[in-house]
């Protein structure tokens, strides 16, 4: 373990609500568009004294999923939890903005206004997108290493644009008339492969600490990238020695960059299908998948794995040797890699490779079960130093989230695992207990 507790964070995108679950009569699918659905999880984690809210975001809408739910449609996540920071005094709030199709004076400013909005409680997740491209004018995807290389790029300029107007040269001397001393306001004069930016922004930075980072790439330029300028990683791990690998992989490029490990938080994010008894839970789990019928679950399969199941006998187990060796999936890396491995290690047959949850939903870490069953596992998890804490992911239905909350989180308090209260009120003073 690198630090002595976790450091839990909050989904708001209303996973709970994904599948059949906005079906529930108390899901509150109606207030999908407003903040109110948001802050209202937003208090309740504050009241658990979880470290951040978080808002992943995508710049597309998939259209047959929005036949039986809401997919990627959702509001502008920065809008959001600006909207909900005068609700809130404690708990981090966490944003996503895009690197690839997105401009850094403008992020810089975005995120410079949460930070002074929530009084030092914002933090950015850093994303380079995986789609969308369409949307932005460009005929096709940037490749992963042009991706990385403009993100490295967007985030230096970020960064620059924030200290190019400290904090220390806002004087507001009434008595003598000087409002800055701009002699401390100075230009970064930004000439880059991808931006041009002369600055200075014209927001000074907030008197507090800084904004914190999050990224949540997988694959080695990921990887690499997280290790030089995240505090947070929103790693997908299915299992512990995927986690500890990734874990190990961290803290090795946190060295290279200068860091050290424990400056890069491993927080996978983790699925939670919770119930009162595991039957309960998967029951739960598999009710909340029913529409994703064979037809569909084939489709998945091909789309991670390159893999036609349409003829393929019941009988006859799948190999490594079955998988095309040239696919290139337009999925998660991570998440293709998670059902190659089972490939590898199982051999399943269709129906159990079409029954997987991996199949069925991301490929975060899930528990389906109850909540001493989520306790064990997570307390397993971090003692191993595999994580240093986790994003909640509740599934289902809204008792998922309230378990959660009202049950699993008291309990991490009870085994010394999390903070009992906040000593902290800000995000970075948070991350540093």
């Amino acid at each position: 373990m690198l630090r002595p507790r976790l450091c839990i964070g909050m989904s708001v995108a209303p996973t709970w609500l994904s599948g059949e679950g906005w079906r529930h009569r108390d899901s509150g699918i109606e207030g999908l568009y407003s903040s109110d659905l948001a802050l209202d999880v937003a208090r309740r984690a504050e009241a658990a004294h979880m470290d951040f809210v978080f808002r992943p975001d995508a710049s597309f809408l998939p259209l047959p999923v929005m036949a039986q739910s809401f997919g990627f449609s959702s509001l502008d996540p920065t809008l959001l939890l600006a909207s909900i920071a005068r609700e809130t005094r404690r708990i981090g709030l966490v944003t996503t903005i895009s690197t690839t199709f997105g401009h850094p004076y403008h992020a810089a400013r975005q995120l410079m206004s949460l930070h002074w909005l929530s009084r030092g409680r914002a933090g950015w997740n850093v994303v380079t997108a995986l789609q969308g491209n369409e949307n932005f004018g460009l005929p096709e995807m940037p490749s992963s290493e042009a991706r990385y290389a403009r993100a490295a790029e967007f985030t230096e300029v970020v960064r620059r644009l924030w200290a190019s107007f400290p904090a220390e040269a806002l004087l507001v001397d009434r008595e003598n008339g000087r409002y800055a001393d701009t002699d401390l306001i100075l230009p970064i004069d930004h000439h880059g492969p991808q931006f041009q930016v002369s600055g200075p922004m014209n927001l000074p930075q907030y008197p507090g600490p800084d904004i914190p980072l999050m990224q949540a790439g997988g694959s080695s330029l990921g990887v690499d990238f997280a290790g030089q300028v995240a505090d947070m990683v929103f790693g997908m791990t299915p299992d512990m020695p995927t986690a500890l690998e990734m874990r190990r992989q961290l803290s090795e490029r946190a060295l290279a960059h200068g860091r050290q490990p424990r400056d890069v938080r491993l927080l996978p994010g983790l699925s939670l299908y919770l119930g009162k008894t595991r039957d309960e839970a998967r029951a739960l789990f598999l009710a909340t998948h029913a529409r994703i019928d064979r037809r569909q679950r084939m489709r998945l399969a091909q789309e991670f794995l390159g893999l036609d199941l349409r003829d393929w006998p019941e009988d006859r187990p799948i190999t490594p040797a079955d998988l095309p060796a040239d696919h290139r999936s337009s999925r998660c890396a991570s998440h293709c890699e998670a059902l190659r491995r089972i490939v590898r290690d199982q051999r399943p047959t269709p129906a159990d490779l079409l029954a997987r949850p991996e199949i069925l939903a991301s490929v975060h870490w899930q528990v389906i079960g109850t909540v001493e069953d989520a306790v064990r596992e997570i307390a397993a998890w971090f003692r191993a130093g595999a994580i240093d804490g986790f994003i909640a992911v509740p599934g289902g239905s809204i008792r998922s989230l309230d378990l959660l909350l009202e049950a699993l989180i008291p309990r991490l308090v009870q085994e010394g695992l999390f903070r009992p209260r906040y000593s902290a009120d800000t995000l970075r003073g948070h991350l540093e207990e």
